[in-house]
This record gives C-alpha cells, sequence and structure tokens, in this order.
C-alpha cells in the first residue's frame, strides 16, 4: 500500500529541466539530487562537474558506513533518480538492489538510468518509507541519503527499517541534524521559513538532534554503530546551489533564501551534517 504522493515543487521543475535538455541541470542532478561532499574542500571549483561528483561521493560514504559488500541484499528509500544504487551496481556483484520513493515520477527516470549490470538485481518500487512493501529480515543493508526529514515519520521509518533488516545488517543515513532545539529558534523558522519551504520543497522536518536519534533507534530496536560529521566537506555545495535553485525553483528568491538560512546555521554551528549508522540491538 502507498501514500498518495505529496507535492515537491522543485522535483516538478528538475524533471522538466532534464525533460528540456538543460545541461546544467542534467550534469548536477541527473543522477543525484543532494549536497555533494568534498575530501578537500579547499579545491572545490564551484562548477556542476565538480558538484555531481561531489553528490556521488557522499552517496558512497553512506554506503561504505553502510558497509556494503559483494552479495548483499540492499534497500535504497527515499532514492529518488537511483543514483546510490546505479553506484552500488557498478562497483559491486551479485547484488540484489531495490530503491523505494513515494514519487513514481522519479523512478521512471532511475529505471531508465540504471540497468542492472550482468549478475545484479536491481529493482525500483513506488512506496512509502514508513509502510516499507517488504518481509520482515529481508535486507542486508538499509539506505537513507538526505531524503528522512521527508519521511512521514523518523520513528516509523527506524521501525520499519529495523523490521526488514537480517540480523547484523546495517541501517546507514545522512541527514541535517541539529547541534540543540533552541525553541524560540524554531518557532521563529516555523513562522517565517516552514510554510516557504514546505511550498517549495515539500514537507520535511529537521528538528531531530543526535540525542533525538539514539532514543530513536533504541525505541526501535537499533543501536548505534557510528557518527561521522562531515559538515565541513560539504560547505562548498552552496556555492553551486544558490544558483541552481534559481534555475528550478518556481519561486527563485525564496528558494536562494531557504539555501541562504540553510548555510548560515550551518556556518554557525547550528547545524551539522551527518552520517549516522546502526545495527540491530
Amino acid at each position: 500500500m502507498t501514500q498518495t504522493p505529496v507535492p515537491l515543487p522543485y522535483f516538478d521543475r528538475i524533471l522538466e529541466s532534464l525533460r528540456d535538455g538543460d545541461a546544467e541541470v542534467t550534469v548536477a542532478f541527473g543522477r543525484h539530487v543532494h549536497w555533494g561532499y568534498w575530501d578537500r574542500p579547499a579545491q572545490a571549483d564551484g562548477s556542476v562537474q565538480d558538484y555531481a561528483v561531489a553528490a556521488e561521493r557522499l552517496a558512497r560514504r553512506v554506503a561504505t558506513a553502510a558497509g556494503v559488500r559483494d552479495g548483499q541484499r540492499v534497500l535504497d528509500v527515499g532514492c529518488g533518480f537511483g543514483g546510490t544504487l546505479a553506484d552500488l551496481n557498478h562497483r559491486f556483484a551479485g547484488m540484489d538492489l531495490h530503491g523505494v520513493n513515494i514519487d513514481g515520477r522519479q523512478l521512471v527516470r532511475a529505471r531508465e538510468q540504471v540497468p542492472a549490470r550482468t549478475g545484479n538485481q536491481v529493482h525500483f518500487v513506488a512506496a512509502d518509507a514508513c509502510r516499507l512493501p517488504y518481509a520482515d529480515a529481508s535486507f542486508d543493508v538499509v539506505l537513507a541519503v538526505e531524503a528522512i526529514f521527508h519521511f512521514p515519520g523518523r520513528d516509523r521509518f527506524f521501525a520499519e527499517a529495523r523490521r526488514v533488516l537480517r540480523p547484523g545488517g546495517r541501517l546507514a543515513l545522512s541527514d541535517f541534524v541539529p547541534r540543540v532545539m533552541i525553541p524560540i529558534l524554531w518557532d521563529y523558522f516555523d513562522r517565517r521559513f516552514k510554510p516557504i519551504v514546505t511550498r517549495l520543497y515539500g514537507p520535511s522536518d529537521m528538528r531531530c538532534t543526535f540525542t533525538a536519534y539514539r532514543r530513536l533507534a533504541h525505541a526501535a530496536g537499533l543501536r548505534l554503530l557510528r557518527k561521522e560529521d562531515i559538515t565541513a566537506g560539504t560547505m562548498p555545495s552552496y556555492r553551486v546551489l544558490r544558483p541552481l535553485v534559481r534555475r528550478v525553483a518556481p519561486h527563485p528568491d525564496e528558494a536562494e533564501e531557504v539555501i541562504r538560512r540553510v548555510e548560515f546555521s550551518t556556518r554557525i554551528g547550528l547545524l551539522r551534517y551527518l552520517i549516522l549508522s546502526f545495527m540491530p540491538a
């Protein structure tokens, strides 16, 4: 059973730009639609080509945190255009790869872009991240690359991820994580910017601190394996994203302002970009 897809205006425009053959959008977002990661941020050159390589590098870091290896059954939840599974399909053998997304339009492109390599299987399924259409204990790895803040509830997703993980399996995700919850600041954000964020980027929740993640994991029967703070390595993303969102957003000024606010919050240390990995307790 699937949930009715929520409006995702920025994906509407990205898909439109891809259909129109927009070269920069195709390079930047044709495979991945998330931040990039640079081992040496000072060497980032601000080009969309460099950004695309960095986005691939970020997805690979999340997969590495999950310990992906040959012969595994892997589920990527919120898989977008399938870029993470495309990389796994290219690098590993004997894989059974599954991508889930609530937006079937993204899956159409994913199926076109990710043909299974010989010896591998690749499947894309339209489904709700919090009601996964898979049997208990059916995956070695569950991934969520910069998507969990869009899911209907982190607690429900954690419960589902735990349910479908095999004993000894791994869940790995990346997310924007606030260092602390400051109620007066979040109240201001909700009044001033949350309606804009929802109108442009769809429903999202970026209030989950690291302490809250630990509680969620414990409640779901998972234990934390590792926390990686890669904030510094993601900072060059903003230099590329600011002009890009103006190209694809239905309200360019508002879209760029949201990106600037996230960048500012990150630069002053209120927001971190973390990769977290878990396994069944």
